[in-house]
């Protein structure tokens, strides 16, 4: 696994039917690697990102994923080891992010942050890992930048975010010399069905005078699996100064 591309590897992307995800799995394909995505409640966007992978040569597949269910993880592993005959790289993007007050967080809320942002990555990890150790593959989390900084109207996600930071450097260290785990933890990022006054709030408050892209996070996901393994235990944040 080099710079030069991922000819020949197969990944594993959580959450990859729509947005993030959805280029993350897309750019992946275009360095060369095949790749099975998960989706939870976007069957349809997951089928035509798969249509749009196998335009680009590559193969894949789309699979139905309760990463809070241990059951649902590992049938998914299994399956995608089966189809792509190894698993090279995991990323774990499926996340869900919510907006409360921080003294109004129900307890179900807080569970299902946790138990999808945090404990989901854990999972589906755990269950790669013979494949990954046998590939000497690479784990990419998503963070966020709401890992990093304080959210008032986040506490839950940002929280779980902060600690699944800490998470891929424990990864590191107890999955090495095999395999090398980092984190990409994105800022403002467009979509479609944001609030055209907020992006432009947004891009005025960062040094790079522009929010980031689907794709910017990608590119940094791509690095990350293709790099040649010495790289393990990083943070690095996709948000064009955002942060600083």
């Amino acid at each position: 696994m080099h710079a030069l591309g991922l000819n020949g590897k197969s990944a594993l992307v959580t959450g990859g039917a729509r947005r993030i995800g959805r280029a993350i799995a897309l750019e992946l394909a275009g360095a060369g690697a095949d790749v099975t995505i998960t989706y939870r409640n976007s069957a349809a966007d997951a089928h035509r990102t798969v249509q749009e992978i196998t335009a680009l040569g590559r193969r894949a597949q789309a699979l139905y994923c309760e990463v809070r269910s241990e059951p649902s993880v590992q049938s998914v592993v299994r399956a995608t080891a089966d189809f792509h005959g190894r698993i090279d790289i995991l990323v774990n993007n499926a996340a869900v992010f919510q907006s409360a007050s921080l003294d109004q967080i129900s307890l179900e809320q807080w569970n299902e942050v946790f138990e999808t942002n945090t404990r989901g990555p854990y999972l589906v990890a755990r269950e790669a890992l013979p494949h990954l150790r046998g590939s000497r593959g690479r784990i990419v989390n998503i963070g966020s930048l709401g890992g990093i900084r304080p959210w008032a109207g986040h506490g839950h996600y940002c929280a779980a975010k902060a600690a699944l930071h800490m998470l891929t450097q424990v990864m590191a260290k107890a999955f090495a010399p095999e395999v090398a785990v980092n984190c990409v933890a994105p800022g403002w990022i467009e979509q479609e069905d944001a609030d055209p006054r907020t992006a432009e709030r947004f891009a005025a408050k960062t040094p790079m005078r522009r929010n980031g892209t689907a794709v910017d996070v990608a590119q940094a996901v791509v690095f990350f699996a293709a790099n040649p393994g010495f790289v393990t235990g990083q943070l690095l944040t996709v948000d064009g100064g955002l942060g600083l």
